[in-house]
């Protein structure tokens, strides 16, 4: 029997559930993000609250965390930038090692696309680390292709970033109805 997945959006209490999933990420794949584990560590547990708390009404910001038979055991973030086009973005997925194999990176990425197409995205962008092969499979997978942008990541200059983007189909938006 495999184990059941669930997702939902993070709740105001939920900022030490906030601070161990972002800290077990940067653990496991510090490259990945635009944080790093030190900032993490250091950040005063009152930051993930504030955070988590802003994160469950927001109309804007939301982020989304995975469980397993309970437990977490990932996270994403979805999210509306501040220009004139308003793209929605998913960023900062992690999936826990053990679970990876389970498709929770899919269900999170889905259900985050889920609500920004419910606040009126039509297409969903992410920025992904050219030299991370895997997270370009994984993205192109669900429906991503290339925006044709670039741009040399945050921390770490050296290394180019494409953004994918992926339509918003009808049957997402029919199930926001």
């Amino acid at each position: 029997m495999s184990p059941s997945l669930t997702v939902r959006r993070i709740t105001a209490d939920q900022g030490a559930v906030f601070r161990e999933l972002r800290t077990a990420s940067l653990r496991e794949a510090p490259y990945a993000f635009g944080a790093t584990l030190e900032d993490a560590l250091s950040a005063d547990a009152a930051s993930f609250d504030a955070t988590a708390a802003q994160h469950e009404v927001s109309l804007s910001v939301g982020t989304f965390i995975l469980y397993t038979e309970g437990h977490p055991a990932g996270l994403i973030e979805a999210h509306f930038d501040d220009t004139a086009a308003r793209r929605a973005f998913v960023c900062e997925l992690w999936v826990a090692p053990a679970v990876r194999h389970l498709r929770g990176g899919e269900l999170l990425v889905d259900t985050a696309s889920n609500w920004l197409a419910g606040a009126g995205a039509v297409e969903i962008y992410a920025w992904v680390a050219d030299a991370n092969r895997t997270a370009m499979r994984f993205y192109e997978a669900l429906g991503f292709g290339p925006a044709g942008e670039h741009r040399r990541g945050a921390r770490a200059p050296e290394q180019a970033e494409s953004l994918l983007v992926r339509h918003v189909t009808a049957a997402s938006q029919a199930h926001q109805s």
